[in-house]
Order: C-alpha cells, then structure tokens, then sequence
C-alpha cells in the first residue's frame, strides 16, 4: 500500500513540475501575432494563388501588417475594394492601381504559322519546349498543350480548338500571373486593362530577322519600326527585331495599327474605324 502511494505522490510531482517547466517555457519562447494579422486575413480571397508575389494570402497578410506602407502591394483577385479594407484595418492609405489582364502575345494560328512536323509526346508544354521549339517553323510561339490552362484557378483561359491558341476571358481574369509563369515561351504577359478595357499590343516575341520570321508566321513582327516613327507618344521600342508597346505610354491612338505591315497590332475593345473619306477630284471648268 505504501508502495502504490509513493508511486502516486511521485507520478503526480514529475507531472506538476513538467507542468511548470511546459508553463514557463510557453511564456519565454512565446511568439507575438499581431491580431490584425487575422482581421486582414479575414478580408482576403484566400485563393492562394501567389499573384500578390508571395506564397499564400496569410504571408501576404503578414506582410501587410510588418509594412510601414502598401505601396507596392496589391491583392490581384481581391482588386481595389479589398485593399481597401485592408488598409482601414490597418489605417493606412490603399495606393490606387489600374486593373490588370492577362494577355496572350501570339497570333500565330494554324491559318498564319503553318505546321512542319507533329508532336506526339506528352500534352504539356513544358516538356514540349524541353524536347524542341515546336511544331512550326517559329521556335518562340505557343505551344498549344494548355499549361496555362491548367494553371488557372479561375476558369478564364481556353483553349481555342480552331486557332490552336489559349483564349483570355476578361472578365473572370484576376491576373494572378498563374498562367504567366506556367507559359515556358513567355508569351503571356499582365498588361493593365485600360480604359473601357481599350487596350494595344504587339501579339508576337519572335525575336528572328525580319526574313526569317515572315517565313514561319504570316503575322510575325519583323521589326521595321514603322510602329515607332507612327507613335506621337514614344511608347513603342524595337529591341532584338521585336517591337513592345509600353501600356504606361501608350494613349491607345492606333495609329501603329494601321501603318503595320504585318498586322502584328492587336486592338481590343475598340469600336469599328470609320470609312476613310475619298477625297473627290472635280475636274476644272473651261471658261466660255
């Protein structure tokens, strides 16, 4: 009996002086949360889809917090609203920034790029662009296998069966940069929406001589610069025989659409052109 209570008394001594070691060890090693932390949290998406530039919306919340300012720091899916929240919760002024899309910078369809060969590998374009440059005789297109749209979490890229190229859907668009970072050619790119979602880009990154790339696309930009001289604005550089519309410049006055040779400039959203008048040449009348 005397040996059941010794053992008891003892159990119950190592389990009360574990019980203050765990105690203070839970009050020294503590690691603060700032509760605002958690309310930021709430208001985010929680899509975790990285757009923001980091690893979920919990680190972005973090960050939020930790920052003196969030300049630099925008929620892609959440937009302008929940930023908004965000920085009442923290009583900071939310920086204005405009709407951003995915945009796909290939035009090259089976109509425009005819196709040299067949890919009969795994439908991926990663391990497509691992093996070889394509299917066509342009190595820097796309590849058609829909990494993108795996990619994304939002249902707003397809594939188009009769062009062979993915399709952005606008309006379900959150710009993550999802399918940006799933493309291996890097032909998508965040551009900013613009206004009335108007919006001008050069839909083409083969960076060959002018040459080469009318031989594999019909619609390649061959760097002539005619795009350039035609920009009131200087939004519009050539580097590598490849042009690019800076969307910070641009004014979206299409006048590098029309003097294109290659139709390479793609308008979006814009109303149809009105009909260039004719000037009409009256012959002059002979005096009686």
């Amino acid at each position: 009996m005397n040996l059941i209570l010794i053992a008891v008394i003892s159990l119950g001594a190592i389990a009360l002086i574990s019980a203050a070691i765990l105690f203070v060890a839970s009050k020294k090693f503590a690691v603060y949360e700032d509760p605002r932390i958690a309310k930021v949290g709430e208001v985010l998406p929680q899509a975790n889809c990285g757009g923001c530039g980091y690893p979920g919306c919990s680190a972005f919340a973090d960050a939020c917090v930790k920052a003196e300012t969030l300049e630099g720091k925008y929620c892609p899916v959440g937009g302008q609203s929940v930023m908004g929240q965000v920085a009442s919760i923290l009583g900071m002024d939310a920086e204005a920034s405009d709407p951003m899309v995915a945009v796909v910078r290939c035009n090259g369809s089976c109509e425009h790029r005819p196709r040299l060969n067949t890919y009969d590998g795994p439908m991926s374009c990663a391990i497509a662009a691992s093996l070889y440059g394509g299917e066509t005789g342009c190595s820097y297109g796309c590849l058609g296998c829909g990494d993108c749209v795996e990619a994304c979490q939002f249902d707003a890229i397809h594939m188009n069966p009769e062009t062979g190229l993915p399709e952005v859907d606008e309006d379900k668009c959150t710009a993550c940069n999802a399918c940006v970072k799933a493309c291996p050619k890097s032909i998508i790119e965040l551009r900013a929406k613009g206004k009335k979602s108007r919006r001008v880009y050069v839909s083409c990154v083969n960076k060959d001589k002018g040459a080469l790339t009318r031989k594999a696309c019909d619609v390649g930009c061959i760097g002539c610069s005619k795009c350039v001289k035609a920009c009131p604005y200087e939004a519009i550089t050539v580097t590598s025989n490849l042009a690019y519309i800076d969307y910070n410049k641009c004014k979206s006055c299409r006048k590098c659409v029309e003097v294109c040779p290659q139709s390479t400039i793609i308008e979006v959203n814009f109303p149809p052109r009105k009909p260039k008048q004719e000037a009409v040449e009256t012959a002059p009348v002979a005096e009686a």
